[in-house]
């Protein structure tokens, strides 16, 4: 179909909760919101990264190792997560060529909604369950920066502003 223009950091969009999906017509913005990932080399995408203010996100997380699997999760809901952490370096389209060490739980069980309409409930780990916790925080307002303490956000920030001059 298309790819949609990825809103950067720090768009008050980025900061906004976003609204459940209802009964929308979904189909065509799922579809871009795959040819917006893919072509941007990401590995997932939440709506309102394109401008869509609803609890929405797309994600293939083993294309890049030539083997697709292309997820669409609507009204996710975490459901539980493991005590045990893991720290990482996260990326994100919308706060291009910065890497962030986030701490997160190493699982998740997600309840989701797929694109036929079913509902699922599944247990995710590894980089799955990092990617799944990334673009959800994402339908809550939530980015990379936030997760940092207040001397490293800044420095970051600073140093993102100046680079996009």
């Amino acid at each position: 179909m298309s790819v949609l223009p990825i809103l950067i950091w720090p768009d008050t969009r980025l900061q906004q909760r976003c609204a459940p999906v209802r009964s929308e017509q979904l189909d065509d913005l799922i579809t871009d919101m795959f040819d917006t990932m893919y072509a941007a080399k990401g590995r997932g995408l939440a709506a309102p990264q394109v401008g869509v203010l609803k609890r929405l996100f797309v994600m293939d997380c083993t294309w890049k190792d030539g083997t697709p699997s292309p997820m669409v999760m609507i009204n996710p809901t975490i459901m539980a997560t493991e005590n045990d952490p893991a720290t990482a370096e996260e990326g994100c389209l919308s706060i291009p060529g910065v890497l962030v060490k986030v701490t997160r739980p190493k699982a998740v069980t997600l309840q989701w909604t797929a694109r036929e309409g079913d509902i699922h409930m599944a247990d995710f780990d590894g980089f799955e369950a990092l990617c799944i916790q990334h673009e959800f925080d994402h339908l809550n307002g939530v980015v990379t920066f936030d997760h940092l303490d207040p001397q490293t956000r800044a420095h970051l920030e600073t140093e993102f502003l100046e680079a996009a001059k």
